[in-house]
């Protein structure tokens, strides 16, 4: 774990802050849950704190203590900008650079307030006075919590905090099942769940509230998907027009990537989603054990992320990125 200058943190105890706590352009669990578990605990402990983040997030994680007094750079984009300017402490949560943060990294950067990075992914760019990163941590859920019981307040986290970290340590662990998940990981969400906090609705608000659209569009991916048995490798796509005859909304293919995965002999699985609004191709690599879809996406495709979770982008078309996918594939393995 590095932890950097958290001494100049010492100012939030002792006297009110204008807090703004910013995550990365389309917010997951980890996202949402980290950013609104520290605003309900940065509250309690007295200060005036704004969560703003780049866009709005899926449906399914609205039930979130919290999550309407968001402030969404795309919907209310001056007001944003405006908490940013005024902020004296901004919180970066879940990201390792501001480009993350698409439109919103230019106020982040010009703003003279004290920088905080909470985060687990690899490589961090150097911005923040002051940084908990772990990589080995299951979610930046799991370093919030490490962060408030650092402090000693581990009696702050009430159940609307517990549900927010519970939320992020869950489903940035694939339900606990990750590499990632370590023997800590258990231990705080235990810790959680003693507030009283009801794990199995959690795990139903985010995962049982499928639309019969979402399902549809699932097997839609299933019948797409194909598999490279020389590169244990399985891949799907799913174009614009396929989002469109499904009535896509966001949040819809979380976790169609992992799939590919559940096949006998596949180690790497790849989806490849055409982008309804810009000409790009978003791309979620998914591995098991040792193979650094981390080391591959920033090698090939202008990503990053975790050795077993990482994501990318092409700005080629669906046809092209695909056969450009191939080629790495066998460039890679040689």
């Amino acid at each position: 774990m590095k932890k950097k200058d958290l001494k100049a943190l010492d100012s939030l105890w002792t006297a009110s802050q204008k807090i703004v706590i910013t995550s990365h352009y389309n917010p997951d669990g980890d996202a949402v849950g980290s950013s609104l578990g520290l605003f309900h605990y940065l509250k309690a402990k007295g200060h005036e704190v704004f969560v703003v983040l780049p866009n709005e997030f899926p449906d399914f994680l609205a039930w979130m203590p919290g999550s309407n007094d968001i402030l969404f750079a795309t919907r209310d984009k001056e007001t944003a900008l405006q908490k940013l300017k005024a902020a004296t402490v901004i919180f970066s949560l879940d990201y390792n650079a501001p480009s993350r943060t698409e439109h919103m990294k230019e106020a982040l950067l010009d703003n003279s307030a004290l920088k905080v990075l909470i985060d687990h992914h690899r490589e961090p760019e150097d911005f923040a006075d002051a940084i908990l990163w772990d990589v080995e941590a299951s979610s930046t859920c799991e370093l919030i919590y490490r962060f408030i019981n650092h402090y000693g307040d581990t009696d702050f986290i009430d159940q609307n905090i517990a549900a927010c970290l519970y939320a992020g340590i869950m489903t940035d662990t694939g339900s606990f099942k990750y590499a990632s998940t370590s023997p800590q990981t258990h231990k705080i969400a235990a810790r959680l769940m003693e507030t009283g906090i009801e794990a199995s609705e959690i795990h139903s608000m985010v995962f049982d509230t499928n639309s019969y659209s979402r399902m549809q569009l699932l097997g839609r991916a299933l019948e797409n998907l194909q598999v490279i048995p020389a590169f244990q490798t399985a891949y799907t796509q799913l174009t614009k027009a396929e989002l469109e005859e499904f009535n896509f909304v966001k949040g819809d293919t979380e976790g169609f990537v992992n799939y590919g995965l559940a096949l006998k002999g596949v180690h790497f699985s790849v989806i490849f989603i055409e982008n309804q609004q810009e000409p790009y191709i978003k791309i979620s690599f998914r591995s098991k054990g040792d193979f650094d879809v981390n080391t591959f996406a920033r090698k090939y495709f202008n990503g990053g992320g975790h050795q077993n979770a990482a994501g990318g982008k092409s700005m080629k078309n669906m046809t092209e990125t695909i056969e450009d996918f191939k080629k790495a594939l066998q460039e890679y393995a040689s």
